[in-house]
């Protein structure tokens, strides 16, 4: 395997843990913290930076950070959703409800930007005879990123706190 398909499994990977975070396992910790199924529906609107994120994608092309137009937004995004994703874990969603959402959507908009800077660095990355492969193996380990907050994690939340099970799932960012 070329180490251009493996900065394609772990960037498919990285990508795909903070949305699988959000419609995975942050529903299930709000149901079993006694949260209605009204209000867990509507945390679907929190998905909405990832249907409107060509607005702000230009912006990355735009302006260049210290580490380069790529890396350097990598890395903040990167550093936002690392910071952002353990934070759940300090909040009751039996009072804290609101704030849980705005910081979903935090997460969701980072989230976002990083699929943008990720899709743009994979294709400067790969030569066009790559691409097929590329993008399958993106997208195939952007699925498996899924199996983290979707069971491992849930499966923590048995043996230990939420605040704990948030800061191991964030971990796998790294």
């Amino acid at each position: 395997m070329s180490k251009k398909m493996l900065i394609c499994i772990f960037t498919g990977f990285s990508s795909g843990l903070p949305l699988y975070i959000l419609i995975s396992l942050l529903p299930a910790w709000l149901r079993s913290e006694g949260v209605n199924l009204k209000a867990i529906g509507l945390f679907a609107l929190i998905n909405l930076p990832f249907t409107w994120k060509f607005l702000w994608a230009p912006l990355f092309d735009r302006y260049t950070p210290p580490l380069g137009r790529r890396r350097g937004w990598l890395l903040i995004t990167q550093l936002f959703l690392l910071v952002s994703i353990p934070l759940f874990g300090l909040f009751k969603p039996a009072f804290d409800i609101w704030t849980i959402a705005y910081l979903a959507t935090v997460v969701a908009f980072f989230s976002a930007c990083q699929d943008i800077v990720l899709d743009a660095y994979r294709r400067e990355l790969l030569i066009d005879a790559e691409l097929g492969l590329g993008n399958a193996v993106h997208v195939n380990a952007y699925k498996i990123a899924g199996l983290i907050p979707g069971s491992l994690s849930l499966i923590l939340a048995d043996h230990m706190a939420w605040s704990s099970v948030f800061m191991i799932t964030a971990l796998f960012m790294l």
